[in-house]
């Protein structure tokens, strides 16, 4: 089990979207089980992934708790 976070400069909609196109349909095909507005879960490969968005002064924070996608949210997050 991994829980990491990164702090980016992306509005709330960005990051979701690239959550959604990199670990949904268009990327890994992981199954979208949740959707909120600042929350994010997908299951699959016998794993999930959760991502919650946390507005902060005039950034936001991705935390990203994840079962057996370690490798994959390391590198999602990388390219943030």
């Amino acid at each position: 089990m991994l829980n990491i976070s990164k702090e980016t400069n992306l509005s709330s909609e960005e990051i979701r979207q690239k959550t959604r196109d990199y670990f949904g349909k268009k990327g890994l095909k992981l199954e979208m089980t949740d959707e909120e507005t600042d929350c994010l879960s997908f299951t699959g490969g016998g794993g999930y992934v959760k991502a919650t968005i946390c507005p902060q002064e005039g950034k936001n924070r991705l935390d990203i708790i994840t079962q057996e996608w370690e490798y994959d949210v390391k590198e999602f997050l990388s390219r943030l």
